[in-house]
């Protein structure tokens, strides 16, 4: 009972912190290319997603009848409960909280506490996603394009393929995170990333500054926040096994979060646009 407490409050403490993740988790080139559009985790998640050491996906399973006919269902199924929060302001009223707005985003998380708490206990619901994800309108305003669902980090393949099959799409989850001394998976969580300046790296190391430059002492206002300053560490950091994190004084960590999931129900009835691993 006790660790069914613990993993209820680490889940909803995840959701309750998706604007920090976004900033937390060094994902600006999810793709691994560097030429992703987004800006941060939630900019990329859904835009270009690659596997890689810190990225682990589902393998593709032959497509099936059965699983098109599924298919067809979910994308119907989410059409038809997801509608209403075409208007945006529905969706805040209904507990789904909006993240980082001045962050520019391919796709903006709204992201409901409860739902993703839900999911994260094995209780998946196509009516009620953990996040629902928007496009930001050039003239104000969200449009709803998708959903995003959980899964326990423990789950199997099958269980997996039971939820979504795996044969549309591919559940992604981050894998072999090294954190920095003095960040644990309990400040990834919890979003506590502070504006402070690595002492123990050169500045070539760090992050350029909005001017493209090194971050000479006196650009510290313009550098990059926390352990995101030293690009060894993060959801793309230079590091990716437990020896060489262990030799950079981090911790290491095998997986950090559940099982994750993009559809995009709206953008069209061709399931390959509907569970495209790219924002449609």
């Amino acid at each position: 009972m006790k660790t069914r407490v613990i993993y209820l409050f680490v889940a909803v403490t995840f959701v309750a912190t998706l604007a920090s993740y976004a900033v937390a988790h060094d994902m600006d080139d999810m793709d691994s290319g560097g030429d992703s559009g987004g800006t941060g985790a939630m900019g990329q998640m859904g835009a270009h997603m690659k596997m890689s050491d810190h990225m682990t996906m589902t393998e593709t399973r032959p497509m099936t009848p059965a699983d098109t006919q599924r298919g067809e269902q979910i994308v119907a199924t989410m059409r038809a409960k997801l509608a209403k929060y075409e208007d945006y302001k529905v969706a805040i009223a209904d507990g789904y909280v909006p993240y980082m707005e001045s962050v520019p985003q391919d796709v903006y998380h709204f992201a409901n506490r409860t739902a993703t708490a839900s999911e994260y206990m094995g209780d998946f619901d196509l009516a009620r996603p953990g996040s629902l994800l928007y496009e930001k309108k050039t003239f104000g305003g969200y449009k709803l394009v998708g959903a995003m669902y959980d899964a326990p980090a423990a789950d199997t393949p099958e269980q997996l393929d039971a939820l979504i099959p795996l044969s549309l799409s591919h559940w992604h989850a981050h894998t072999n995170i090294c954190l920095p001394k003095g960040v644990t998976e309990a400040d990834v969580f919890n979003g506590n990333v502070a504006p402070k300046i690595r002492p123990d790296i050169s500045s070539a190391a760090r992050a350029p500054t909005e001017f493209g430059r090194g971050g000479g002492a006196g650009d510290a206002e313009r550098m990059r926040v926390g352990y995101l300053a030293d690009p060894r560490f993060g959801f793309t950091g230079t590091i990716s096994n437990q020896a060489d994190c262990e030799a950079a004084d981090g911790n290491f960590h095998k997986q950090i979060f559940g099982w994750m999931i993009h559809v995009y129900p709206f953008a069209s009835e061709d399931l390959k646009v509907a569970f495209s691993l790219e924002v449609p």
